[in-house]
């Protein structure tokens, strides 16, 4: 796997972003104060402790958002589906849900999070940690043979994980046909899922993706994130619940929806003069979720194609609406309607997205205290999201300047992606950085090679140039 080491810390780079180093005494004392109380009753949640639920995350995962249990029935498949249930934890008003609604979301960084709650709540009392009873929302999603949902159900109960996984593990024992039951099922319904996205008209980009590594001798590492069938399997049931969470709430007509707005033809019309440039075949009554669909984005060509589809999915947001449905409640990207609602112990939306589902389920009133927070959702979760793009940017870009520092006047191989303007974005291979280049003489799709020219450690800022042949 193609990286590169570096050393040093990310506490300028916390500063500079004024990223809390904790929480108020007040959140803290409140998170103490829940974290121990909650002691299953009969009645107050339904018990579904008998679920053979399985958590799938990175390695070394702490804040444990959902865990799973899938099982076939005929032709079709049943998903029970778990959410921690952070509002048994988080009262309205309080100091926990004051500070949340200022941190919007958990922000990763390589030498540690800042987290949404503190980690009494987030890594232990609301996680759905494998053996303990944790309170959840339950969803029980009943598939047809093609994946589609007939039947959705959606409650507090009682659960307990099984069994924590991870990726590599899961994907291991499929290869050797011995998975935990509660998987079994899962490469079926992930591609079956994955088949019915192309068909909605998904946008999905298929960009190289770099990650921050920490190393055995305390330094850091680029690395290429992989590209994980489970990952895909496992998104795929977070996607399909929110799908399922938006229709529920646009029928209801009361909700928060992430929403994408459809790019224009001149957009579309733009990226397939584009894939005649690079020699992608577009038939003429293909749409972009199909062409994408059919493409190798491993190839330099299609990489290049994909990385000029982002134009197509501008105008990210969220939309709150309580009595009438708004016009635009489409997400481009996915190809239907969807809300956030798999993730609340690290963003801020599901929590309140939840208690609007859980309301909708039991034909009972939205509580007052949601309705009231709707309308302020979409700047709070605007807000963090431009945060946590600026911070996740801003670690990938410390550790490339302290990889590269020592680097400069070597040559290295990278893609063109996009060119244009006064410099072309180009994806190097080893190690993997997006950067900008000068000098570009290429066209997009190319293969080329690039000089390192300047490493600016302290403002994060490398800059290339195309070599001469």
């Amino acid at each position: 796997m193609a990286h590169g080491t570096g050393a040093g810390d990310f506490a300028s780079l916390r500063a500079e972003f004024a990223l809390p180093e904790s929480f108020p005494p007040q959140a803290l004392a409140e998170a103490d104060d829940v974290a121990g109380d909650l002691v299953p009753c009969p009645g107050v949640r339904e018990d579904a402790t008998d679920l053979p639920l399985v958590t799938v995350d990175p390695p070394g995962a702490k804040d444990l958002d959902q865990a799973m249990a899938l099982t076939r029935r005929g032709r079709g498949f049943r998903v029970d589906y778990a959410i921690a249930d952070l509002g048994a934890f988080v009262a309205p008003d309080g100091a926990l849900d004051t500070e949340a609604r200022r941190r919007g979301q958990t922000l990763y960084l390589p030498d540690g999070n800042v987290g949404l709650h503190p980690a009494i709540v987030a890594e232990h009392a609301a996680s759905l940690l494998p053996g303990v009873v944790r309170p959840a929302v339950l969803w029980t999603l009943d598939l047809d043979a093609d994946g589609e949902p007939v039947d959705v159900a959606v409650r507090r109960a009682w659960v307990r994980s099984v069994e924590q996984l991870d990726y590599d593990t899961v994907a291991e024992s499929l290869r050797r046909g011995t998975p935990h039951p509660s998987v079994e099922a899962l490469p079926d319904v992930g591609r079956r899922r994955r088949e019915r996205a192309a068909g909605r008209g998904a946008v999905e980009p298929q960009i190289p993706e770099s990650r921050v590594q920490a190393e055995p001798d305390g330094g850091w590492a680029l690395v290429r994130r992989p590209q994980h069938d489970v990952e895909e399997w496992n998104a795929e049931i977070s996607l399909l619940t929110g799908m399922v969470a938006a229709q529920m709430m646009i029928d209801a007509r009361v909700g928060v929806l992430r929403t994408v707005p459809e790019a224009g033809d001149e957009a579309v019309e733009w990226l397939r003069r584009s894939a005649h440039a690079l020699g992608v075949p577009w038939p003429e009554s293909a749409s972009v979720a199909e062409v994408l669909a059919g493409l190798d984005p491993v190839d330099p060509a299609s990489l290049a194609l994909h990385a000029g589809t982002v134009r197509l999915l501008r105008g990210a947001g969220y939309t709150a609406f309580d009595g009438r449905v708004p016009e635009s409640i489409g997400h481009a990207g996915i190809g239907s309607p969807y809300a956030h609602v798999t993730a609340p112990i690290r963003r801020l939306v599901d929590r309140f997205t939840a208690e609007v589902c859980l309301a909708i389920s039991a034909d009972a009133p939205v509580p007052e205290w949601v309705r009231c927070t709707l309308p302020d959702l979409p700047r709070l979760m605007g807000a963090s999201d431009e945060r946590a793009s600026r911070v996740e940017r801003a670690c990938l870009d410390q550790v490339g300047a302290w990889i590269l520092a020592e680097r400069v006047g070597t040559t290295f191989e990278g893609v063109v992606l996009r060119s244009g303007g006064s410099a072309a974005e180009v994806f190097v291979e080893d190690p993997p950085v997006l950067t900008r280049c000068a000098d570009v003489t290429v066209p997009e799709g190319s293969t080329i090679t690039v000089r390192l020219t300047e490493v600016d450690v302290a403002n994060r800022r490398v800059r290339f140039e195309q070599a001469e042949c």
